[in-house]
């Protein structure tokens, strides 16, 4: 018995390490890959909207300090220049350009190709655009109003398009650019109370593999990254049925990850040029297995949730 013993603790420990060895190989070349690839952002021009707060803030945040010159884009100049003003605080050696101001309306798209255009005088060139600015619903569709359906979408949605559109020719031309679409999980999955948004999220998923496949050639990326609840404001600047603010704190946003937590991985996932990510809690996810796995599932659970919110 005991010679039988020791030869299963051999066994038990050649497997071990086995599985251990090359498990640590691929942690270490890993994170070789992933130290090469954050020095590769050095002196990437990345444009960021809705940087002005939130997730928008702290990606200029994690861009920044990897050494891009950034342009920052929003509607509220005064909410911009403190972003940079911080910027410039927080990270003083780090050798990068000082960050670009640049006011923008996305659902002003009109407007958008000239905006661009100034930021090409000033930059030469775009490597990264990350499409971050957007707001959101709350409210049954019954009671939402078509203006607030079409509000919601001409920002999420069309601005983000359309700002892409503006971009992609000089990306083209030099063959090389990542569009970066900061989504939602609830492009993956609706749920009650979020039709507006969650439909112009929706869209920019199908817009993105659309896009993906298109510049391909061009050696052009798309990332689309569905995070889900951030405790940010923007349950707070979401809008009703009726296009009034909702000017509340969703208890689920406020449980939610961090701005920090989520500029961290999407900056990972973008240099890593992965085509899609969820950065989700557990929850979250099973929603989206339940959805496209087991729909009849789903559908009952959302109706449930529905019925005790309303």
């Amino acid at each position: 018995m005991g010679i039988e013993r020791s030869q299963y603790w051999i066994i038990a420990s050649s497997i071990g390490l086995a599985i251990t060895i090359p498990l640590i190989f691929y942690k270490i070349l890993k994170g070789i890959y992933l130290h090469r690839s954050y020095n590769g952002l050095s002196g990437k021009v990345v444009v960021i909207t809705g940087a002005s707060s939130g997730l928008g803030e702290r990606l200029a945040h994690e861009f920044y300090k990897r050494g891009c010159q950034l342009v920052l884009c929003a509607r509220r100049k005064d909410e911009l220049d403190r972003v940079r003003t911080d910027l410039l605080k927080t990270y003083p050696t780090v050798p990068t350009h000082h960050p670009i101001i640049m006011p923008m309306d996305l659902s002003d798209i009109n407007s958008l190709p000239t905006v661009v255009n100034k930021i090409l005088e000033l930059t030469d060139h775009i490597d990264i655009l990350v499409n971050n600015g957007g707001i959101s619903h709350r409210g049954k569709v019954v009671e939402t109003k078509p203006d607030v359906d079409i509000k919601i979408m001409l920002v999420n949605y069309f601005g983000a398009a359309a700002l892409t559109k503006a971009i992609l020719p000089s990306m083209i031309k030099r063959s090389s650019g990542h569009i970066v679409q900061v989504s939602s999980i609830q492009g993956l999955i609706g749920i009650p109370m979020r039709s507006a948004y969650a439909a112009s999220k929706h869209a920019m998923q199908a817009f993105s593999d659309s896009l993906r496949a298109e510049v391909a050639e061009h050696n052009i990326h798309v990332t689309v990254v569905s995070p889900g609840y951030i405790k940010t404001q923007l349950s707070l600047n979401a809008v009703t049925g009726s296009g009034s603010s909702y000017g509340k704190l969703d208890k689920t946003t406020d449980q939610g990850a961090t701005p920090e937590e989520v500029a961290e991985k999407i900056v990972k996932v973008v240099v890593q040029k992965k085509k899609e990510a969820v950065i989700a809690a557990f929850i979250p996810k099973i929603g989206v297995f339940l959805r496209y796995y087991c729909p009849s599932l789903f559908f009952y659970v959302m109706a449930r949730r529905a019925k005790a919110e309303y």
